[in-house]
């Protein structure tokens, strides 16, 4: 995807922390649309994807996304007890954008990858590993990437967080173990995942192609949402096998991809992928030509014990070239820890400004295509 053109955002956003201008709209900060000026909290928002317990969202999501500093909303199973409740909910949440200074759509998302991992009850029922070793995969694909889009619009939601395309080379782990692959054959993977992605967006609804690049060679009894991860394979093998599957991903035009939080030596010994520049934005970016949205895995998993609190780690994500982060603690307080964190990376000069708009604009253009 290119940027959305005739987006303007000022750096005139980076205010100084003390200054009795930081909480008024800034001049010149628009997304979308001219009229909508934004404050730095609005400006960082436009990056926040945020999660809440319970069947009801509190008051104080509500009131992020009025003031228009939220992206939008994952949903997870303890959100969700019908159908006709959690569009109830999605209901809720637009009709509190409609009051928002930023007119794109609420990116809307859950992860309904298949089999085992689903948010929704119904489609796509097989998991990738079964459609992956059925008799007829691409036509299993195209059938689960159509079940997931109808499902989920269905409900209002207009992402998923799927599919996965991490091929399998330690078989037993946690990607193997909860059937979240298509196989061990880059090419099978490529071609069944951007089968799914194909078919999922023409019902509207945007796939995420992760977890970038890829999970299929983590160890077995580890997982980077407990725990760090190290995944040694060479700079050859990661090209060959793991990275090997997003091409084609890419040429299906997916709208997402999310990164890993393993590091991957070979690339950068010392920050997880989500983390790195060398992997986001010279690798992702520049080797393989990605120009879509990225987005952070769980901002709360384990992998990240070591890299600082939610704001400190948001700040991180976005200087590596993640577009979105995740906040999918069940807790509205994250979101807020991630968004003034991203403030106060633009103040201190922690983050690119020119960087920084160019994620907005992305992002912008994403939701806009869901409208």
């Amino acid at each position: 995807m290119g940027l959305l053109a005739g987006v303007a955002l000022g750096v005139t956003a980076l205010i100084p922390a003390g200054s009795a201008a930081a909480g008024r709209p800034v001049n010149g900060d628009v997304v979308g649309e001219p009229s909508a000026r934004l404050t730095p909290a609005q400006l960082a928002g436009q990056r926040i994807i945020y999660s809440y317990p319970g069947l009801t969202p509190p008051e104080s999501l509500l009131a992020h996304i009025r003031n228009g500093e939220a992206a939008g909303v994952i949903f997870f199973g303890e959100n969700i007890a019908s159908a006709a409740q959690i569009a109830g909910v999605v209901r809720q949440l637009r009709d509190a954008a409609r009051q928002s200074p930023v007119h794109a759509p609420l990116l809307l998302m859950t992860d309904q990858e298949g089999g085992l991992i689903r948010r929704l009850p119904g489609a796509p029922e097989l998991s990738e590993k079964q459609i992956g070793q059925s008799a007829q995969p691409v036509s299993g694909a195209v059938r689960a990437g159509t079940g997931a889009g109808d499902n989920l619009k269905s409900v209002g939601m207009n992402l998923n967080l799927a599919p996965v395309l991490d091929v399998v080379s330690v078989p037993g782990n946690f990607i193997d173990r909860f059937q979240r692959s298509y196989g061990s054959d880059p090419a099978t993977v490529g071609k069944l995942g951007s089968a799914f992605i194909g078919a999922q967006q023409k019902t509207g609804v945007a796939a995420t192609a992760k977890h970038f690049p890829g999970l299929g060679a983590t160890p077995v009894g580890q997982n980077t949402d407990l725990e760090p991860v190290t995944i040694t394979s060479s700079l050859g093998d990661l090209r060959a096998r793991d990275e090997a599957a997003y091409p084609a991903a890419i040429s299906a035009k997916v709208k997402l991809i999310m990164a890993s939080w393993a590091i991957y030596p070979a690339l950068d010994a010392s920050r997880p992928a989500g983390l790195s520049p060398t992997v986001i934005t010279s690798e992702l970016r520049g080797r393989l030509g990605y120009h879509g949205v990225t987005i952070t895995d769980a901002l709360e998993a384990g992998a990240l014990q070591a890299f600082g609190d939610n704001g400190r780690r948001a700040v991180l994500a976005a200087r590596a070239g993640m577009d979105l982060i995740l906040c999918s603690a069940r807790d509205v307080s994250q979101g807020e820890a991630a968004t003034q964190g991203l403030v106060g990376g633009l103040r201190n000069g922690d983050l690119n400004a020119t960087a920084f708009q160019a994620s907005v604009r992305r992002v912008t253009q994403l939701r806009d295509s869901l409208s």
